[in-house]
């Protein structure tokens, strides 16, 4: 089997006069170019958050090296009188066009506060680029146009956090993966299901697929795998019921099957975010469906705090990999969660 370059671990968001948490990394293979993004907040606290930092990384094939360039504040990604939290990028390879979504929550209202009152504040928004991140658009706010009436039936809702995803169909869909807290009984506490935000004309307009059906699900990201010759949109999603959920779509992001507990893929009390990354096999094996990667904090003391959530933070990442679209089949290399 071939071998694969490995690069240098780095320290990209240190922690300091500011708190920096919930990262994601895009990577733009025309430009050689990594893109990590992360909240910067005044400390841990979620209602402490500020605004969407990045910084730039310039990637040398020959010397497999990436060069960092310093921390910088995206500051047009952001609303009047809200703070800026859960980036989730996407690259739309036909435009040329980076599109990095987050949300917008007024002052320091809490997400407790929204799940009690049962009145959602957040809005969503994206800034785009079409210089991989150098100069930014100013703010789009589409919460109206994107979710319509449906607002008003959820006590709040996040994207990703994480990366977005352009898929290989004709239309070359963009998918953002996201969640709702769903007021289904007035009397009860509201439920959390994932979903994707979806566009069809590489990020003019948006539209929301349906939930993923049966399990409760949160925070989440989404991979393009091919599987039995066809291709199929992967979600893997945060729960607080002790193990990953997982679920298939076969239109793009529109609708999703029932979600499947992963029981290998076991959580913390509360959940704790994942990252799934798809990618072709090596040539030799002979069954050429797509492999996944699932990456998720694996010390304990780091999963019970969830502070050290940041990029280059995590003293230990435990690493699945699933060889085919739906199937687990090992845990490399070995961790100190209980899942190993």
């Amino acid at each position: 089997m071939a071998s694969f370059p490995v690069l240098k671990q780095e320290v990209l968001f240190r922690n300091g006069t500011w708190s920096y948490r919930i990262p994601a990394l895009l990577y733009l293979p025309r430009f050689s170019i990594i893109l990590a993004f992360a909240e910067e907040r005044e400390d841990v606290v979620d209602e402490h958050a500020k605004f969407i930092v990045m910084r730039r990384g310039t990637y040398n094939p020959g010397t497999h090296h990436v060069q960092w360039s310093g921390v910088e504040t995206i500051v047009s990604a952001q609303l009047g009188g809200h703070r800026s939290m859960n980036p989730c990028p996407v690259y739309d390879e036909v435009s040329g066009n980076l599109i990095l979504f987050f949300i917008a929550v007024p002052g320091k209202i809490s997400e407790h506060h929204q799940l009690r009152t049962k009145i959602n504040l957040v809005r969503l928004c994206y800034v785009t680029s079409v210089d991989q991140g150098h100069t930014w658009s100013p703010v789009q706010d589409i919460t109206e146009s994107t979710i319509s009436t449906e607002y008003k039936n959820w006590a709040t809702f996040a994207v990703g956090p994480g990366h977005g995803l352009q898929l290989s169909n004709e239309a070359r869909s963009l998918v953002i993966p996201a969640y709702a807290f769903r007021i289904l009984d007035p009397q009860h506490h509201p439920v959390s299901y994932a979903f994707c935000f979806v566009s069809s004309d590489h990020g003019m307009t948006w539209e929301m697929g349906n939930f993923v059906g049966k399990e409760s699900a949160g925070e989440c990201q989404v991979a393009e795998v091919h599987r039995c010759g066809m291709n199929v949109l992967y979600c893997n999603a945060r729960t607080t019921r002790g193990a990953r959920i997982q679920a298939a779509s076969y239109n793009d992001g529109v609708d999703f099957e029932e979600g499947q507990r992963v029981e290998k893929l076991v959580e913390p009390p509360s959940g704790c975010h994942g990252s799934i990354v798809a990618f072709p096999p090596p040539r030799d094996v002979w069954c050429q469906d797509s492999w996944l990667l699932y990456t998720h904090p694996a010390d304990p003391k780091v999963v019970a705090k969830v502070l050290q959530r940041t990029l280059g933070m995590l003293p230990y990442v435990c690493c699945y990999l699933l060889k085919t679209a739906l199937t687990l089949v090992g845990c490399t290399p070995p961790c100190s969660c209980s899942a190993c």
